[in-house]
């Protein structure tokens, strides 16, 4: 496994990171065990990287983390947590909440959750607009004084933010989503983090299984599934989407790979300051990601890669208007 370092400041990482979200609901049901046996896979595959959020299933997801990771070295793996997300007993939504006590009370339950005593990247998962960005930057690096959390992290910010915070705490990456039918980072945002030195953790590389290959559409029908509601996956606008999976499938067949392996290739293959997370949530899923390290793409494939998926191809957000109103990283 490749190590990439994370930003200036940061730690040296694998070049794919494990995103953990979808192991806890966020698209429908998952397996426990084999979501267990999964983590337990990335780690023996050289992968070092766990990202998660103490939202994801209500912490949920933590708990799953933890349980994977009981035992084990721990200077073996890295933990990258978001937190601030507000949710109702129903998994409703209702807000951010990065006021420097709410900071402290979140990472004191990840901790307990997680069974470790440190956090190795600690981020807001969105920009809370009621407490600066200094004031919540401020907070956490008490916290790295402190010992509980490593290093600092944003997520789905802008570039003011981004440079606003940096001027507080050294920043060793933006958690972003970034794919092929995701591109909005490259005009300011992805420069800005170049300029001042921060990696790109990107989620999202296969939009959320849209450009896996193994999508059907008429697939987001489960209860709780993001994508029952997501512009991308709804009527109209997934059978564009699917027609840029196909263009994409024949580059993938000529060479070999699969689709979505060259769609990871494509997001590693634009700099070793930005690192994957791969969403897997069985082992054959992460299989074939890691397959996606041994692609190489030349010139030309990167341009029919273009000529297939365009930049701003995609039809439908990527997420509701309603969220995309409230990220930073949108304006």
């Amino acid at each position: 496994m490749q190590k990439h370092q994370l930003g200036r400041t940061g730690p040296e990482v694998s070049a794919l990171g494990l995103g953990c979200m979808g192991m806890s609901g966020m698209y429908g049901p998952s397996d426990r065990a084999e979501s267990i046996a999964t983590i337990h896979a990335a780690l023996d595959a050289g992968i070092d990287l766990l990202d998660t959020g103490d939202f994801y299933g209500m912490g949920h997801n933590e708990m799953l983390i933890g349980e994977a990771i009981k035992g084990l070295k721990r200077d073996d793996f890295m933990i990258s947590v978001k937190f601030g997300a507000l949710r109702d007993p129903k998994g409703a939504w209702l807000g951010y909440d990065a006021r420097p006590a709410a900071i402290r009370n979140f990472l004191a339950y990840s901790l307990q959750r997680l069974g470790v005593d440190y956090i190795d990247i600690y981020r807001p998962a969105r920009l809370d607009p009621n407490v600066p960005i200094e004031e919540q930057i401020g907070a956490m690096a008490d916290l790295v004084k402190e010992g509980y959390i490593r290093h600092i992290g944003l997520s789905e910010v802008g570039s003011d933010t981004i440079r606003r915070a940096a001027a507080v705490h050294p920043i060793v990456d933006l958690q972003i989503e970034y794919s092929l039918i995701s591109r909005g980072i490259e005009e300011q945002i992805l420069p800005t983090c170049r300029e001042l030195g921060i990696g790109i953790t990107a989620y999202g590389v296969l939009s959320r299984g849209l450009i896996s290959g193994h999508w059907q559409k008429d697939g987001a029908n489960q209860k709780g599934d993001f994508r029952s509601f997501s512009p991308r996956f709804q009527a109209g606008n997934v059978e564009k989407n699917l027609e840029l999976v196909e263009a994409l499938r024949q580059i993938a067949e000529s060479k070999g790979v699969s689709v979505a392996q060259i769609a990871i290739a494509w997001v590693d293959a634009k700099g070793k300051d930005i690192i994957p997370l791969v969403g897997a949530r069985r082992r054959d899923r992460l299989a074939e990601a890691l397959g996606a390290l041994s692609v190489e793409l030349s010139e030309t494939d990167f341009a029919a890669i273009e000529r297939a998926v365009p930049k701003d191809a995609a039809a439908g957000g990527r997420y509701p208007e309603a969220q995309l109103a409230h990220m930073d990283s949108e304006k």
